[in-house]
């Protein structure tokens, strides 16, 4: 509850407002009865007209009061709960941006997706209730005992002795409810994996007809938070039928007990009834203390979710200068004996990087080659500083990639990661992304990327729109356009992991040779699974099983790398086949 606390207190003057108005509301309304039984009893009797239109006004007031400060109280409790919601989405992306990649695979995009959605829904409806029926419902049951106190101890006392017990059952099962609901939320994310994985694989889904297998998968999930949902939802209703049935005995020993004593003449009639409506009141109450901690469970489980991400501590932490380690050797890009493991273990089967040590000069160009798995993108990920080494360290013109600004260190660099995004939006924003590049730096950019040949064929051109993951382009014309994002801030370092896999040998041709031409003082990393993609390059990384087999020119690898030289006699003999 720490995190709802924290952004309510950003809008502690309108949230004491709206609670002011509920307040008052609550109190009007705990007045009507009194008058009621103040002209049944007082007033009635004595058949004196004026009076009793004066009090019935007096009753319409109060009621038209109440009404008012309610409308008031709930307009002002629902701009609350929006706002804090509005800055707890905002912070928790702003946060997810910031994660390392390590967090990121702990939490998981699933995970992210349901804390931003469902967990700060149920938390701003939260906020929203805390203010007008978290006010409401304990005063209405405190109040309406106490004003019943003043008018019959004996029946009053039937409602002092069933409200705290029906109280510590409330308390009781919504402390049991708390880690019941963190666990339907849990099974939230594991059906928003499911439905992002089916979303962005769809096509391969029905090109493989496993729609009923993949419905199955989603089906066990499905059912699973529904079990959860159910078994959470079966806790926290058990207090209603309890507190009805409570409320329902004391309502008839209130009526059968105050019927006695209006016969004895000790009670008046008037008191009767506005017991009954008191004792009404004292059901809403209850039940309404019953609906908020239930709410309080789901909101609770929802906000220590958000808060462990927003709280998170930062683990890329900017080292000093005197602190960070020096490069063993000159170059634009350095690794230094760097080992990885995305477990953080450092055992040696469960490294992805097992000691790699190259150099690169400025406007070298690097090329990284190997199966599968073999751990090429891992080294993007960390000169990108998404990871921080295990062993070793990483260095970009001379400094530790620890010591620096990240977002400077990122903005150095131009690239297109495998699976990259296209956005629903028009492709000037699309290569351009929100940097201050120019119409021409963008056209530029895409002649380069081989990307024109298809963006003039629409009559509006780089105002032509995009769909959702570029679904309305080729895969050859999804990664030019990415290309020419990467190519269109003139990046310091470009870094393309197996960004042409989709375009034609011709096309990657073309574009090898515009980068050559247009970008010699670009330091250029390129991954890649075919040879003639990396072949032209000054330096050659063949990996394998995290470890570097060899490495230097083409040709030096062909005299002393067997698989590089394997992979090079398999491929160019296809291609000339």
């Amino acid at each position: 509850m720490k995190l709802i606390v924290r952004y309510m207190k950003r809008y502690l003057r309108l949230t004491v407002f709206s609670v002011g108005l509920k307040l008052m509301a609550t109190l009007t309304e705990l007045m009507i009865p009194y008058v009621m039984e103040h002209l049944l009893d007082k007033v009635a009797p004595q058949k004196n007209i004026p009076a009793a239109l004066l009090w019935g006004l007096l009753m319409v007031a109060l009621a038209l009061l109440a009404r008012f400060f309610n409308v008031n109280a709930n307009r002002t409790s629902v701009r609350v709960s929006k706002e804090c919601a509005y800055e707890i989405r905002r912070d928790l992306f702003r946060k997810s941006l910031t994660l390392s990649g390590t967090q990121t695979d702990r939490v998981g995009l699933p995970s992210l997706t349901s804390r931003m959605t469902a967990d700060s829904y149920n938390v701003q409806n939260f906020i929203r209730s805390i203010q007008t029926m978290g006010i409401r419902a304990p005063i209405m049951l405190v109040g309406g005992i106490a004003i019943t106190l003043t008018m019959d101890v004996g029946l009053a006392s039937i409602l002092c002795v069933m409200a705290p017990v029906m109280i510590v059952v409330i308390v009781a099962v919504s402390m049991r409810g708390i880690p019941l609901y963190g666990g339907v939320q849990k099974s939230v994310d594991d059906i928003v994996r499911i439905m992002r994985e089916n979303i962005t694989g769809i096509r391969v889904v029905k090109a493989l007809s496993r729609e009923a297998h993949e419905s199955r998968r989603f089906g066990a999930v499905n059912a699973e938070m529904a079990r959860r949902d159910r078994k959470a939802g079966v806790v926290m209703a058990l207090p209603g039928p309890l507190i009805t049935l409570a409320l329902n005995v004391g309502l008839t020993l209130v009526v059968i007990i105050g019927a006695r004593r209006v016969n004895a003449g000790v009670t008046q009639p008037g008191v009767i009834l506005a017991f009954l409506t008191y004792f009404n009141m004292i059901l809403m109450g209850v039940m309404g203390l019953n609906r908020i901690f239930m709410m309080m469970s789901k909101a609770n489980a929802s906000a220590n979710r958000i808060q462990e991400v927003i709280d998170a501590e930062e683990e890329l932490v900017r080292i000093p200068e005197c602190d960070a380690a020096a490069p063993s050797r000159p170059g634009c890009i350095v690794f230094d004996h760097v080992s990885f493991a995305y477990t953080g273990k450092t055992q040696e089967e469960q490294l992805a990087l097992k000691d790699i040590d190259f150099a690169l000069p400025q406007g070298g160009s690097l090329g990284i080659i190997g199966p599968t798995g073999c751990g090429k993108t891992t080294i993007i990920n960390l000169l990108m500083r998404f990871y921080d080494a295990t062993k070793g360290a990483v260095f970009v013109d001379g400094r530790d990639v620890r010591a620096w600004d990240v977002s400077a260190l990122r903005r150095r660099f131009g690239v297109v990661f495998q699976n990259d995004a296209v956005f629903a939006d028009t492709l000037s924003e699309n290569i351009g992304f929100g940097r201050k590049v120019d119409l021409e730096q963008i056209e530029k950019a895409a002649a380069e990327a081989q990307a024109l040949d298809f963006i003039d064929q629409y009559e509006d051109r780089f105002e032509h729109r995009s769909d959702i993951r570029g679904a309305n382009f080729s895969g050859g014309q999804r990664q030019r356009l990415l290309l020419s994002r990467a190519l269109a801030g003139a990046p310091d370092i470009l870094v393309l992991d197996d960004a042409s896999s989709a375009l034609d040998y011709r096309t990657d041709a073309r574009l090898r040779q515009a980068i050559r031409e247009n970008h010699r003082r670009t330091t250029t990393v390129i991954i890649a699974q075919r040879v003639s993609s990396v072949m032209h390059l000054d330096h050659i990384l063949m990996l394998d099983d995290g470890r570097i087999l060899g490495q230097g020119s083409h040709e030096e690898l062909l005299r002393t790398c067997p698989s590089y030289a394997e992979i090079y006699q398999t491929q160019m003999g296809e291609e000339e086949a």
